[in-house]
């Protein structure tokens, strides 16, 4: 018998902490971008998914960075869906992440279960922790709802089992996705139908990859002959499988020196899977109807840099893991199209595969996939997949099954997309009921043509910035507080000089001048005046203070500080960076950025000796990138003794 049941998992967890109450306006970071040569040298369709709709910033999205690394035991709402065959543990308020995927007949865990909760910065937003099944959307890189909410409720599966949705409104692109978990009765396999919706009337560019977490002692097996390979040193190029250039079998992820990327180039026609084999032959495979194109092996590597990330995101003495991923497209730097008013489904499926060890663990690449894909076959039919994938979307051809029971509630803002548009969305409701205090202003929009004024002495509310509340900023009676939400807008669209202008129209009637004095500053820095931006970043610190009440005011003190410390030391300003840096809170002052930010500090004061021993007496950046290299090189400005392993994160060769 299925069942869908609400659960509690207690873990060592570290606090989300408060979102950045700074708009997110900086460009992303060319984390994977490439450069004409090497664009020219790609097949042109992959050429042309790489070059599609770019970020221009992560709005409307907040940066979550408020958390740390203090872990104590918590509870974290769960939801088990679960047969007589498999155990599947959700959370809900975590994008919905799968944490375990148990197969009972033989006490196996399939996925690799992170023991802790410890947030890092690793998605395009900030806070993104390790380990199970994640769900990507939006754009390259991990989720901006990876730390997130979604909405839950179970509905019918098209067996009449209870099936596990989860749904929300992805904001970067502006689009409603949904994910359906059902195991049918007698099932090893946990059936995963995914839909992603444009109620628009406009193109969308649109991403998906799922990512799951093994045991990094797997043999991964995938049917392809060659891989794109993507490093640290950036750069996409074309490299047979599974043997590396040095002898190495990419294969096995213990063997990859580096960190890397392997997007394997499947055929066309055969059939899309990749699974991960402990040296009995038996592990993990996922599969799926062929939408879902793309498959990949993610390793972090035997180097120090790897090794140190592994511990970072997890507990000391666990085992490391790999991903093994399953996307739209070949490569994660790629994004397709979908039209207006259409939409893009397609099912996965997850569960045990036992393969001859002889063959699937031997040296005859060809021979090993073979074993593999057979073994599949017998466990799951290329054709039963397919059968699974239409019996879910006929039951959704005139009208979805509407949710029985609501397990867990996500944001308002899919529901106050709605109420603007009219969107009929059947099967994921975004009802008026889950609107709440960050979507209040902007239903006041809706109903009254104006912006509320900003509440005394609280920091603005989230911006919007889809074109069609950009056209309603337009004719809203042009207030300080419209201003800034149109800029932002503006500045989402492409059209920085007209966002600053609407800043600098805002900044001349404001009785609170800090956010605007923030959106010029960071205006000026991407425009090439750092000088001028180091000037209103310090201004604006000067306004902050005593115009925000509570703990809202240390938030916002230190993201803006931290911002502006860093302008002032751009241009030579050490005198302003320190008194800056000298004005926040002592205990804003002992966190770990900010002890970072104290060692760039002292050495732009020329005080070396003084910086070491910040290393020295140690710190941990919680909101440290993925790939940074600051430490080592601010260690390296200090003297020329190794780098200490506790701050060893490079991941270059």
């Amino acid at each position: 018998m299925t069942t869908v049941r609400r659960a509690v998992l207690t873990l060592p967890a570290a606090p989300l902490g408060p979102d950045n109450p700074l708009p997110a306006l900086r460009t992303p970071g060319p984390a994977h971008a490439l450069g004409p040569e090497e664009l020219a040298a790609l097949p042109r369709d992959m050429a042309w998914g790489i070059g599609r709709a770019p970020l221009r910033s992560l709005l409307p999205a907040p940066v979550r960075d408020g958390y740390g690394r203090d872990r104590r035991e918590a509870s974290l709402d769960a939801l088990v869906l679960e047969n007589d065959r498999l155990r599947v543990t959700v959370l809900p308020g975590l994008g919905g992440r799968i944490h375990s995927l148990h197969h009972k007949p033989t006490g196996r865990e399939l996925v690799y279960r992170n023991p802790v909760f410890q947030p890092a910065a690793f998605a395009l937003n900030g806070a993104w922790f390790s380990g199970g099944v994640e769900w990507n959307t939006g754009a390259t890189g991990h989720t901006t709802l990876s730390c997130a909410p979604l909405h839950a409720a179970t509905v019918p599966a098209p067996d009449g089992t209870p099936m596990l949705r989860l749904w929300e409104w992805e904001r970067l692109r502006d689009l409603p996705f949904q994910v359906d978990l059902w195991l049918p009765e007698g099932s090893d396999f946990l059936l995963v139908g995914v839909r992603i919706r444009n109620p628009h009337e406009r193109p969308a560019p649109v991403y998906w990859w799922s990512n799951t977490a093994v045991p990094e002692r797997r043999r991964v097996l995938a049917p392809a002959d060659t891989a794109w390979h993507h490093g640290y040193e950036r750069g996409l190029r074309k490299v047979p499988v599974p043997a590396g250039e040095d002898g190495t079998d990419r294969s096995r992820p213990e063997h990859s020196t580096h960190a890397g990327d392997w997007f394997y180039d499947l055929p066309d026609g055969g059939r899309r899977w990749i699974a991960a084999l402990d040296e009995d032959g038996t592990g993990l495979v996922q599969t799926s109807t062929d939408r879902l194109r793309g498959r990949k092996l993610f390793v972090w590597g035997t180097g120090p840099g790897g090794r140190r990330w592994q511990e970072w995101l997890t507990a000391p003495g666990t085992e490391g893991y790999a991903e093994i991923q399953a996307g739209l497209a070949r490569t994660q730097l790629e994004h397709l199209e979908l039209a207006p008013e259409s939409e893009l489904s397609w099912l996965e499926a997850y569960g045990p595969l036992a393969a001859d060890p002889a063959a699937a663990l031997g040296p005859d690449w060809a021979a090993a996939r073979a074993e593999a894909e057979r073994a599949l076959d017998l466990a799951l039919p290329r054709g039963a997949v397919d059968a699974a994938h239409a019996a879910w979307r006929e039951g959704a051809a005139d009208t979805d099954p509407e949710p029985a029971a609501v397990l867990a509630a996500g944001s308002g803002w899919g529901a106050l997309d709605v109420l603007r548009a009219g969107h009929v969305l059947p099967g994921t409701p975004f009802p008026e009921t889950t609107l709440g205090a960050e979507q209040e202003p902007w239903r006041d929009l809706l109903r009254t043509g104006a912006l509320p004024p900003p509440a005394k002495g609280a920091v603005p509310f989230p911006p919007q910035t889809a074109p069609a509340w950009r056209d309603m900023l337009e004719t809203a009676p042009a207030d300080p507080s419209t201003e800034y939400h149109l800029g932002i807008a503006q500045w989402h669209a492409g059209d920085r000089a007209q966002a600053v202008r609407s800043w600098e129209r805002g900044l001349a009637g404001a009785a609170v001048r800090w956010p605007l004095l923030y959106c010029l500053a960071v205006a000026d820095r991407e425009e090439g005046h750092p000088e001028r931006a180091a000037h209103r970043f310090a201004e604006a610190c000067a306004e902050l203070a005593g115009a925000v009440d509570g703990p809202a005011a240390v938030t916002a003190a230190a993201a803006l500080t931290r911002e502006a410390v860093d302008a002032q030391l751009a241009v030579g300003r050490t005198g302003r960076a320190r008194a800056l840096w000298e004005a926040l809170p002592e205990e804003v002052r002992a966190r770990g950025a900010f002890r970072l930010l104290e060692v760039r500090l002292l050495l732009a004061e020329h005080r070396p000796a003084e910086a070491r021993a910040v290393f020295d007496a140690g710190f941990e950046v919680p909101d440290l990138r993925e790939g940074a290299e600051v430490l080592g090189d601010l260690w390296s400005r200090i003297g020329a003794e190794p780098l200490p392993a506790a701050y060893e994160f490079r991941m270059r060769p």
